[in-house]
């Protein structure tokens, strides 16, 4: 046998049936294929995960600092700011012109006929409310006999 392994090189022949080289060949295919399979199975999850984390990263910047106007603000947001300002400074105008013209509020008096009718009121109820005690008085002293 000694003789055997001296006498082997690159150009010893090896005699091996053909359905064991084409089934070697075949799993060598199989085993190529899966492991291509799984290597780009890992890469999509990889990336799958970096794209997740960056879009998280990018969620938390927004929400942090569009609150605080860091990161600008929509048209509409602007618009409606100057619109409110707008009508803050129309309402200040009003309430200035208010209070200059307001005199006339302050000295306002009813016509006299109208005070004396406010006042014939207040006495009627006055007048009603004692009626109707002066009623329930009678009704209990009557359901008493």
């Amino acid at each position: 046998m000694s003789d055997n392994i001296q006498k082997m090189s690159d150009d010893t022949q090896v005699a091996m049936p053909i359905r064991n080289i084409i089934s070697i060949v075949a799993g060598v295919a199989v085993a190529t294929w899966a492991y291509s399979g799984v290597i780009e199975r890992l890469n999509r999850i990889e990336t799958t995960q970096a794209i997740t984390a960056t879009e998280i990263e990018s969620n938390t910047e927004f929400r942090i600092r569009w609150p605080r106007g860091e990161m600008g603000s929509l048209p509409a947001d602007s618009r409606q700011d100057m619109m409110i300002e707008a009508m803050q400074r129309e309402m200040e105008s009003m309430m200035e012109e208010i209070e200059e013209n307001d005199s006339w509020i302050d000295d306002f008096k009813p016509p006299e006929d109208v005070r004396e009718a406010v006042a014939d009121v207040r006495e009627i109820k006055i007048r009603l409310r004692l009626l109707e005690a002066q009623l329930e008085d009678l009704k209990s002293q009557r359901r008493g006999d």
